[in-house]
């Protein structure tokens, strides 16, 4: 019952700090940059509560192993909905910096998302199921890695070269986010209280959510 009520405590205040941020900046935002953060913040939220909610709900209920179909079903859908959301913040790095097409550069993200949707969508993965195989678990998660590594370079590199501020916690972010994540991927099977890496690892999406939400708020001070 404690695990049971502080995670719901936290999933709502997440869950709806992400998605009514997401709809302001769709809805008051002005500029595409705003845009795309206000559907990139959207997309986390929403794609999160089809693994929170029903996670929430199994703690209340008959158990997380009773309810093994619906958390694997939502798990799958954030790792879709987690996969655009690294889209839309490269895009958001494109567009900030005015860096241009950057035909490679944007292959390579795309490729990657690609291979990590197709990853996704193999049968292997046994979504459904309560224990699902370490191996996929790890595949799946080699090129969403490789994402996020591109990202923090990206952001980086870029914050560096122009002295700009804005984003210049996001390499840090993104990083706890990984670092945080992969050890619940890869041990979180044989050692449960792993899991407990989830939480920080999603407050380094609150603070990538806070950062980008200073472009809406700067567009609001004209």
């Amino acid at each position: 019952m404690p695990q049971a009520i502080a995670e719901t405590i936290f999933d709502v205040f997440y869950l709806g700090f992400a998605i009514l941020t997401g709809v302001t900046m769709l809805l008051r935002g002005e500029g595409p940059l705003v845009k795309k953060a206000g559907w990139m913040t959207f997309l986390l939220g929403a794609g999160d509560s089809f693994h929170l909610v029903p996670r929430c709900w199994a703690l209340w209920t008959t158990g997380l192993e009773a309810n093994a179909a619906a958390l694997g079903f939502g798990k799958f859908v954030t790792s879709i909905t987690m996969t655009v959301f690294y889209l839309l913040l490269y895009y958001i790095w494109r567009d900030y910096y005015r860096a241009g097409e950057r035909r490679v550069l944007t292959a390579a993200v795309w490729g990657l998302a690609a291979m990590r949707v197709a990853l996704c969508l193999l049968p292997q993965n046994q979504w459904l199921t309560y224990r699902q195989p370490l191996l996929f678990g790890v595949l799946r998660n080699l090129p969403f890695a490789a994402m996020g590594v591109l990202i923090i370079y990206i952001f980086a590199q870029k914050g560096k070269e122009t002295g700009d501020r804005t984003f210049r916690h996001i390499p840090l972010a993104v990083g706890l986010s990984f670092g945080f994540y992969l050890p619940v991927v890869l041990f979180s099977g044989v050692l449960p209280a792993v899991g407990v890496l989830m939480i920080p690892k999603t407050m380094a999406y609150v603070w990538i959510i806070v950062i980008c939400r200073r472009l809406w708020r700067r567009e609001q001070k004209g």
